[in-house]
């Protein structure tokens, strides 16, 4: 027949090159990561116009002899693993043996390495794949590989690269996952001849984030479950970002893409960030090799975990712990020694709507201010050995904040255009908005007794009567016991309409219609969230409508009672939506303005 042949070595290569190399950023990330394999402790990367032109990278890592200088450039040749087995337990980037023949099938290589001890250098050239000569050469120890004319051989490939700032910027990227990669590397990025970039070795991970995102404030969070460990450096909610761009994920050191991931880490927020916006920062996440697959994508970006929903889970929890402390302060306020954290909480059976197996709290008491659940939470008792897996996974316990009074230590001075609390502190003025505070004390209450199904609800004299369109009464019907769990009491009327028999006693400043509608629409749209966060999203719409508003005169006890709430629960520096409710002017900066 002879219609089935072989293909050649240099088509095959160039049929590679299309999956492992994309565009510029491609080939420096390939590159860099066998710098790192080979022990450098300097990386440094030259591109010229974009990298279309020329991609350069130097290392002083242990280099190769001839042998291997030629041998590396074959296909499915590597120093990586050896045996079948050796894919289960891989600590290498490389392993592959496809990356460096398939970037020299697209363009002009020239690689130039000098073994650690050995005499001199080789030096091999290949033009589109093929080897055009091998010969000694002066150089240092380490490699060098040059690559010029990327793609001058696949036109079509070419055309379909972005501009010259475009392609420099994924250059930029991916040389910035391999710092933080590697804090203990130095790697230089040079544009056209002029450096642009230069991360110098540091010696953690902290500092190399702090790089890496200068001028961002970056919170540590750490965490361990098992033989999981959990290392993150995340900014405000506030810094939020409409995608995940600005975050930035590495498993056992390997830069990943993973959605689920990404999520995970996003839910560690509870309801401070909307869906679809996620932080800004660094999350490593270090397991046994074993139990994770990265020989899942051609070009390693993603990943295949063992026990993948409890990995995703463990993250959500262990950082949620850690977040909730470190953005109950301001931002600017004075510096203070935290408790430890807690300790790791068993793996809950499932996070459904609605979510079970959470803790049991009290209604909120009937003697309140403002009849909205914002009075000062008893102090926890000394006996109180209750064990903490009985705990909601994602309700900082009272006692993480006992003892600690930030916003009691706060002295309450004016109530500004009936929306600001102007209060005096010992480094500055610290001015709160007066509702979003009311809304994040609120939304904890609910919580919490949402968490115990305890919603104290407020049975309507005279039953409301609603109208709806058809699609909002089938929604009313369908999720009749999830509204009843939040203290909602409704019914069909008919095809247009339902009616209202009870509303939170939290909410009693509300309208009943009000608070239905926003139900339905929270409802309709929850799917959307993944894991328990719709109840949180629900319940953070109600907060809203039944906390104080712009405009409310609050009274000195009332703002004390307000004050003394904040001091109780996670995440008090945000309202539920993720919005900060209170900035600091320090005194040092009022004294600079006015000249003393």
């Amino acid at each position: 027949m002879g219609r089935i042949q072989q293909l050649p070595d240099d088509l095959a290569n160039q049929i590679a090159a299309g999956e492992v190399v994309e565009r510029p950023a491609s080939v420096v990330k390939e590159l860099v990561e066998n710098a790192i394999d080979a022990d450098a402790t300097r990386v440094h990367v030259e591109i010229g116009r974009g990298g279309i032109d020329l991609v350069r990278v130097t290392d002083d890592g242990e280099g190769m002899d001839a042998d291997d200088a030629v041998l590396a450039l074959a296909r499915h040749a590597t120093s990586k693993i050896r045996r079948t087995e050796d894919l289960f337990g891989l600590r290498t980037f490389g392993f592959r043996g496809e990356a460096l023949p398939s970037i020299a099938s697209v363009c002009k290589l020239r690689l130039v390495t000098r073994a650690r001890g050995a005499p001199s250098g080789t030096e091999v050239v290949l033009d589109g794949g093929t080897r055009t000569h091998v010969r000694p050469a002066g150089a240092p120890e380490g490699t060098r590989f040059e690559v010029s004319d990327l793609f001058f051989n696949v036109p079509v490939r070419r055309k379909f690269l972005k501009s010259t700032g475009t392609e420099a910027a994924h250059v930029t990227e991916a040389l910035q996952m391999a710092a933080l990669s590697r804090p203990s590397l130095t790697f230089v990025l040079v544009r056209d001849e002029r450096i642009v970039r230069e991360w110098l070795r540091v010696s953690t991970r902290g500092d190399r984030a702090a790089q890496v995102f200068e001028g961002e404030r970056l919170h540590p969070c750490a965490g361990e479950r098992g033989p999981l460990r959990i290392e993150a450096h995340l900014g405000a909610p506030e810094r939020a970002r409409a995608g995940a761009g600005g975050l930035h994920l590495l498993v056992n050191g390997r830069p990943v893409r993973d959605r689920g991931l990404a999520r995970a880490v996003a839910q560690a927020y509870g309801s401070v960030l909307e869906v679809g916006r996620y932080p800004v920062g660094v999350v490593y996440v270090d397991l046994p090799a074993e139990q994770v697959d990265v020989n899942v994508h051609p070009q390693k970006a993603e990943v295949r975990f063992a026990d993948g929903r409890g990995l995703l889970d463990a993250v959500t929890r262990e950082l949620h712990a850690s977040l909730a402390r470190a953005f109950s302060l301001p931002a600017l306020g004075a510096a203070r020694a935290w408790p430890a954290a807690p300790s790791p909480l068993p793996q809950a059976p499932g996070l459904g709507w609605p979510p079970s197996g959470l803790a049991e709290s009290s209604p909120s008491p009937a003697g309140d201010p403002w009849n909205l659940g914002i009075a000062p939470a008893p102090a926890a008792s000394a006996q109180d050995d209750s064990p903490i897996g009985a705990a909601d996974p994602f309700d900082a316990p009272a006692t993480l904040f006992e003892g600690v009074g930030f916003y009691g230590t706060l002295e309450f001075l004016a109530q500004v255009r009936s929306t600001f609390l102007l209060c005096s502190g010992t480094d500055g003025l610290y001015v709160i908005d007066q509702h979003a505070a009311a809304e994040r004390v609120t939304f904890h209450r609910l919580r919490k007794d949402y968490a115990s199904r305890a919603i104290a609800t407020q049975r309507l004299l005279i039953p409301q009567l609603v109208e709806m369109s058809p699609a909002e009464v089938a929604v009313v019907e369908e999720h009749a016991e999830a509204m009843a769990a939040l203290g909602v009491e409704a019914r069909p009327m008919g095809a247009g309409a339902v009616v209202v028999d009870a509303i939170p006693v939290l909410l009693v400043r509300t309208g009943p219609e009000r608070i239905v509608r926003d139900l339905v629409a929270e409802m309709s749209r929850m799917a959307k969230r993944p894991f328990g966060d719709a109840a949180d999203l629900v319940l953070a719409t109600m907060a809203c409508h039944g906390s104080v508003r712009a405009g409310d005169t609050l009274t000195r006890e009332e703002v004390a009672a307000l004050l003394a709430a904040l001091d109780g629960i996670d995440f008090a520096g945000h309202c539920p939506h993720g919005r900060p409710l209170v900035t600091r002017i320090g005194y040092d900066e009022l004294e600079r303005r006015v000249g003393r």
